[in-house]
């Protein structure tokens, strides 16, 4: 298992770390982001995006759980589950497609279905800590591998 930290001071440093985690990204890569309400999740989806080549304005797809970007590299699946009440809702979006398909998936709130999660997942867990600072976030990347 390979263990990242990364100390963000401030929003742009997030989004462009997670850019370049987007350049790297590979088709089948499942990205599991948590942390608390506030904590830079869409921020750092809007820069993995930017780093697959994707141009589309990039929101959290809260009520829809699921919105499917296909202009970049390869396709992002941007999950949001923050609003499922039980994991069996998952069923009727067809998540294996997603997951185990062509393109990049990330999935914030990921911790709330990470009992169907591939394997390999890749997790980060962003935090915040106020004494150091308002826009402080450390972002905690742990890659199982595969």
């Amino acid at each position: 298992m390979m263990k990242k930290l990364f100390d963000s001071l401030n929003e742009k440093a997030t989004f462009d770390y997670a850019e370049n985690m987007g350049r790297d990204a590979k088709a089948g890569q499942v990205y599991a982001l948590t942390g608390e309400l506030g904590a830079g999740k869409t921020v750092f989806a809007k820069g993995f995006a930017k780093g697959l080549g994707i141009g589309d304005i990039v929101s959290s797809p809260t009520f829809t759980l699921v919105q499917t970007y296909e202009s970049g590299r390869l396709p992002l699946y941007h999950f949001d589950v923050y609003r499922i009440g039980d994991i069996s809702e998952m069923d009727e979006t067809g998540y294996e497609d997603y997951f185990y398909g062509e393109g990049v998936t990330l999935v914030e709130w990921a911790d709330m279905i990470k009992e169907i999660l591939p394997k390999n997942t890749i997790w980060i867990k962003m935090s915040k800590d106020d004494e150091m600072g308002f826009d402080y976030r450390r972002l905690t990347i742990e890659d199982t591998g595969d």
